[in-house]
């Protein structure tokens, strides 16, 4: 288990039934890194991980 599964487990716990926009999430995720401009970057693959989600990745 990687320490950031914590994390994911709280969020599935405390969230997970609640229905939410993509809208919504990219409104959190800007005042995330308002808050906490250090993870800019992980933000930014984070949502681009998200907006491709469906395409092929060629890592």
């Amino acid at each position: 288990m990687y320490f950031t599964d914590r994390g994911i487990e709280e969020l599935e716990t405390r969230r997970g039934e609640d229905e939410v926009t993509l809208a919504w999430l990219a409104d959190r995720m800007r005042a995330f890194v308002d808050t906490n401009p250090e993870f800019e970057t992980a933000v930014e693959r984070l949502a681009t991980f998200l907006a491709r989600d469906d395409d092929e990745f060629d890592d």
